[in-house]
């Protein structure tokens, strides 16, 4: 249920318009949701986790939407947050079956911050004894990341090791950074039994630079 942030067709080649491609991408997160809703429907869930994936969907719809609308700027912009609110649906599609948070000056999901180094705070555990760890992404990249201001995480000196219970602090690197700018990132965690990885779940997060 994973999401590359590959935008579909390359329309935003097709207008220099922000407003146009603004409605353009917010009827395709409408549009995109149904097939994360049917995802759902396919997984026949107790009806307590169907209706806490279903929310989570939904309220990403809506959020998602007014970012686009009201913080993305440029066509730029709005690519990021869309694939930031698709990242997202996939997430609340596959569930959380254990406890993961991602902080931005004390906000999850949706935060704000300053230019600069930015602090990010990761937090999580396993269920049953089972311990976590920082996983990767893609095969190679530990974070998804994409921003209109080439933004990166540091990957260096960051901690590895499996944890009881994970409480660590990352680095996101944005001192190109200006006011309006967007920032979507995914740090993905695995849930490790015998150090061997047992499940694994992404988490996203989008920062509107103020």
């Amino acid at each position: 249920m994973d999401y590359n942030g590959l935008r579909i067709d390359d329309s935003s080649e097709r207008t220099d318009n922000v407003n146009d491609y603004k409605i353009t991408c917010m009827d395709f997160i409408k549009d995109i949701s149904h097939d994360y809703e049917a995802w759902v429907d396919y997984y026949k869930l107790p009806e307590e986790e169907d209706k806490k994936r279903r929310n989570g969907i939904r309220a990403t719809i809506e959020r998602t939407n007014e970012w686009i609308a009201k913080v993305s700027q440029t066509i730029k912009a709005v690519d990021v947050v869309m694939n930031d609110g698709i990242q997202k649906m996939a997430e609340s599609t596959a569930g959380k079956p254990f406890q993961i948070g991602v902080f931005v000056n004390g906000k999850s999901s949706y935060a704000m911050a300053k230019p600069g180094i930015i602090d990010i705070n990761v937090k999580s555990s396993g269920r049953e004894g089972r311990k976590t760890k920082l996983g990767f992404h893609f095969k190679d990249d530990r974070f998804r990341i994409e921003s209109t201001c080439g933004a990166f995480l540091d990957d260096k000196d960051i901690p590895t090791q499996e944890f009881d219970l994970m409480d660590i602090h990352l680095k996101l690197h944005a001192e190109n950074a200006k006011q309006r700018d967007v920032i979507s990132f995914t740090v993905t965690i695995s849930e490790m039994e015998n150090d061997v990885e047992f499940d694994r779940r992404g988490l996203t997060t989008v920062i509107h630079i103020v």
